[in-house]
């Protein structure tokens, strides 16, 4: 189902972050009303704050059409041996325990409106990146709730994942993490924004995740995170 142009509302959050702020820029160009919220909005490491932030954005919007979840937390480089709990917690709660109680609250919002849930993922899902252990796992966590999610809502709500690869890259990086990739160059949270704008789109699409990492994933013989 192809949302219609005069009914369109998306809470985005992590919207005040780079990737969530070309979210929103897109979404409002096309649009869409939109929330782009951040942690003051609703803590999404809390059950508590996932759901109130749900509750903020039907107030201030009246209803869902898209719920993009582009939150994250706890991506420090740190050795396998020094991760603490408090570590653990941080990337886990945010981007595990969050996606799941964020779309658990936002689920019959979601099905009125028949809309869509997309999780921002990360190529970290499908790469052992040892010096970012938690990131990796909660990541990895969060792509499979992309599938169980798709056939849990299914078929009044589409669950689709994005997983960006170099898109949000410091200057002093750029070099080198443009050599990570197939097309020899960094993406932009532009190219994110972009896939958000097809996967709400995309009527037939739901429960895959649309790398969007200039082919750092296929790439080899290269270096990377470690």
């Amino acid at each position: 189902m192809v949302l219609q142009m005069d009914n369109k509302r998306a809470l985005i959050a992590g919207g005040t972050g780079r990737i969530g702020l070309a979210i929103a820029a897109r979404l409002e160009a096309e649009g869409w009303q939109v929330m782009a919220a951040g942690r003051v909005d609703g803590d999404l490491s809390t059950v508590a704050g996932a759901r109130e932030l749900v509750v903020n954005a039907v107030a201030r919007l009246g209803g869902l059409d898209l719920v993009v979840h582009a939150a994250s937390d706890g991506f420090v480089p740190k050795a396998v041996d020094d991760v603490t709990e408090a570590d653990w917690d941080a990337a886990a709660g945010v981007t595990a325990k969050g996606t799941f109680f964020l779309a658990q609250a936002a689920a019959p919002h979601l099905r009125a409106t028949r809309g869509v849930l997309i999780l921002v993922e990360d190529v970290a899902s499908y790469q052992p990146w040892v010096s970012f252990a938690p990131h990796c796992a909660a990541k990895a966590a969060q792509a499979m709730l992309t599938r169980l999610l798709a056939k849990a809502f299914a078929p009044e709500v589409r669950v689709c994942g994005i997983a960006p690869g170099p898109v949000a890259v410091e200057a002093d990086q750029e070099e080198r993490r443009a050599a990570e990739t197939l097309l020899g160059r960094v993406g932009s949270p532009e190219d994110v924004a972009e896939a958000v704008s097809y996967l709400a789109a995309a009527g037939f699409v739901t429960g895959t995740t649309l790398v969007v990492d200039g082919g750092r994933l296929l790439q080899s013989g290269r270096r990377t995170l470690s």
